[in-house]
């Protein structure tokens, strides 16, 4: 049996595998999926998104024109000056994110079709202990 970490990490790559080929199969990166996400949550701006994401200006600044190349945000210069964006979902956009999270939803049903509600609990409240104690190292 291997040990817990190293198990964690290679269920952690085998889901990060699956997840790439579904959202390829939409013309997206896992991170351009996530980025579509917080916009259509509405996240709206560079600033916003930055705060959210956790990325710096000019690797959102790439990942925001590769979506807008895309076809799947759309952008509009506001403020007195045009320098400021505003970043909108288009319509395919958002068919891609929900084919994509159905996609996921049915990958997460697939890998936990036998389990029961309380293993499926129980395995939360672990990895949620494994991640504080992580953080308190």
């Amino acid at each position: 049996m291997k040990d817990i970490l190293v198990a964690l990490n290679s269920a952690a790559k085998n889901h990060n595998a699956r997840l790439m080929k579904i959202t390829k199969a939409e013309n997206l990166t896992i991170s351009e999926w996530k980025l579509l996400n917080h916009v259509i949550d509405g996240h709206s701006t560079q600033e916003t998104l930055s705060a959210v994401t956790k990325l710096d200006i000019s690797t959102l600044s790439r990942q925001l024109k590769r979506l807008v190349v895309k076809e799947m945000l759309s952008k509009t210069a506001v403020g007195k000056d045009k320098r400021q964006l505003i970043y909108s979902v288009t319509e395919k956009g958002t068919k891609s994110s929900q084919n994509v999270e159905q996609k996921v939803e049915d990958l997460q049903n697939q890998v936990f079709s036998h389990w029961t509600n309380e293993e499926k609990n129980l395995l939360k409240i672990l990895i949620n202990r494994l991640e504080q104690s992580l953080d308190r190292i």
